[in-house]
Order: C-alpha cells, then structure tokens, then sequence
C-alpha cells in the first residue's frame, strides 16, 4: 500500500523541497523522512503546487499582475521502506510528482486566461482553491485505481494517461 500527502501553498523557507523538471527524477535518497512502519505503505510522497503572485497598481487601481506557480516534492516529508522499495514503487511514486506537475500545468495555464480587473486577485485565489481540490481529487484517484500500484494494468494506463496530459499542457510546463 503506497499512501499519498499533499502539502499545497507556500512552503516555510527553512522547508527542503525539489522543483519538478522533465529531465530529473525522483530516487529512493531523496526519500528523506523515517517511515511510518505500522502505516502499511511501501512509501510516501510529499509534493503540492506553491503559487503566489503580485500585483502593479496606478492609483490604487490593479493595472498589472504576475504569478509564479510550482510543482514541489518535499523531501523532509516523503518516505520509503528500504526492504519494500524498488523501480516499480519509485515509478509509481514519481507518477504522483507528475500530476502535481500536471495540476500546475493547468493552473498556469488558466491564470493566462484571466484578465486585469479589479477582482483578478480573488479569482486567482479561487483558481488556486479549485486546482487544490482537482489535484487532490486526481491523487486519491491513482492511488484508489491502481490500488497503490498493486494492479500493474492500472498503473500503466495512469502513466500514458497522465504524460499524454503533461504533453497536452506541454507550453505550461515548469522550467
């Protein structure tokens, strides 16, 4: 059983965490937390979405704004059970980085979407609220699918259905 946590906003400065980045993938050291041996998952993996954003003003009017948004794994959080980890488990786990990813795909993508007004810093508060629940809606959804990796089909079709989304949102990927 692989359980998931996710941590969404803004991390404490002294937090350790890794940004998401195509090219680099989890591995078992950066598991860093001491397992929860009487939980019965293999592994857990911490990772959420920060966002924060500012915005310009003329006369206290919003002329402006501008955002940064971040797919993050927390390290200090995230753990694994030496004996029971292996490449098919770390997959799994690294799948569960993805779809943060893909879920700050999609926020940043919707902020594009927005338009300067008065009111643009709530909705973009309410986008921020919105693609919590979707993300951690979509994480249960994996792990409740693919019965925490254990139903190997599943698992594959997760992982063609979650990279063919991340290509869909390709032009939003974190950089």
């Amino acid at each position: 059983m692989i359980i998931t946590l996710l941590f969404l906003g803004v991390p404490s400065n002294e937090e350790a965490s890794v940004t998401w980045n195509e090219t680099t993938k989890l591995t078992w050291s950066d598991f860093k937390a001491s397992p929860d041996l009487k939980s019965g998952a293999v592994a857990v993996t911490a990772s959420g979405i920060t966002f924060g954003y500012s915005v310009k003003t003329s006369d206290e009017r919003i002329v402006d704004f501008s955002t940064t948004v971040q797919a993050h794994f927390y390290p200090n959080k995230s753990w694994y059970v030496k004996e029971k980890g292996n490449a098919y488990i770390l997959a799994h786990e690294q799948l569960h980085f993805d779809i943060t990813e893909l879920y700050a795909r999609k926020f940043r993508a919707q902020i594009t979407k927005l338009t300067v007004n008065q009111n643009v810093k709530e909705q973009m508060k309410r986008l921020h609220a919105t693609i919590n629940e979707a993300v951690n809606e979509t994480q249960k959804r994996y792990d409740e699918q693919t019965k925490h990796s254990m139903n190997r089909e599943m698992q594959k079709q997760w992982e063609v259905t979650i990279q063919n989304e991340l290509s869909k949102y390709e032009d939003f990927k974190s950089l």
